[in-house]
């Protein structure tokens, strides 16, 4: 059975550490995850991004996702990230999702503020957590098969403290998505995060804050930042690349083309297994079980 993120990210705040959230986007990632937060004594915060919910796909997902999580002796959260349409907000609460993000960080404060309030009121009635983002986190390299994509400058849109209360305060919103200095994706320059900018968020916010963009950012910075409020890092580049890799190396030394899935996919299963369990212990979230 599911379980609602806020509990999760409540203890994360309370025992000032952070769960690593990791987009999973087939059946491997999944058990990567999910095995290694078992392993790790940790709660499993998976998500789901919308490529990879297109029809039928989301219920086949969240099935998987659902029915996965009664063979682990785990809590488990499947988020629905970074949604910008209401109605497959509405789509993935009737497929099982037991948090979603609604993401309205490129339209200013107003309809952001307006439409996440609506998707909290709705949301709430069925027991379901809500993630929002105020300011913007830019993209670096992000999903394209060639390294194609554009710098983005996270400084120029980063988190204003001074709209933080009243944001929160206008939506009820559960978690904050904050920018900082990060960036989605593959950083073509290692960030720096502004922890004075998160110290102004965390004097004025009470709710949970959360950081995207975890993937190649320096693990003492995201130490840093968990220090200064952050309660989930979300993560999937970093598990992306650790899966393509074991994939390439294996396909590029395989003699066998009708060689088994099982076997195809041992060393990326392996490596994404080590990114995960890295992330969980860097994070803090290892042995809260």
């Amino acid at each position: 059975m599911l379980v609602s993120m806020k509990a999760m990210l409540e203890d994360a705040r309370k025992h000032h550490y952070a769960l690593p959230a990791f987009d999973v986007s087939n059946y491997d990632m999944m058990k990567a995850v999910l095995e290694t937060c078992e392993e790790e004594r940790s709660p499993a915060l998976l998500m789901a991004l919308s490529v990879d919910l297109q029809g039928r796909d989301m219920n086949l997902l969240a099935s998987m996702v659902r029915s996965a999580s009664d063979y682990f002796d785990i809590p488990v959260c499947l988020h629905l990230d970074h949604a910008t349409d209401f109605a497959f907000i509405q789509r993935a609460i009737d497929a099982g999702f037991s948090s979603v993000m609604y993401d309205g960080s490129v339209l200013d404060f107003d309809r952001n503020a307006q439409n996440t309030a609506e998707v909290v009121k709705y949301a709430h009635t069925y027991g379901i957590t809500v993630e929002a983002e105020l300011g913007h986190v830019g993209n670096g390299s992000v999903g394209s098969i060639r390294e194609t994509g554009t710098d983005t400058d996270p400084g120029e849109s980063l988190t204003v403290p001074e709209e933080v209360a009243k944001f929160v305060e206008i939506t009820d919103v559960d978690a904050l998505a904050v920018a900082i200095g990060t960036a989605h994706g593959v950083y073509r320059k290692t960030p720096a995060l502004r922890i004075d900018r998160l110290d102004e968020i965390t004097a004025v916010c009470g709710r949970p804050l959360v950081l995207h963009g975890g993937s190649g950012t320096p693990d003492d910075q995201m130490q840093h930042a968990i220090c200064h409020g952050i309660t989930k890092i979300n993560i999937y580049s970093d598990v992306l690349s650790a899966m393509n890799k074991g994939l390439k190396n294996t396909l590029n030394t395989m003699e066998n083309p009708a060689a088994w899935p099982f076997l195809v996919f041992a060393d990326a299963r392996a490596m994404m297994k080590e990114v995960v369990r890295n992330k969980l212990r860097t994070f803090g979230s290892s042995g809260r079980i």
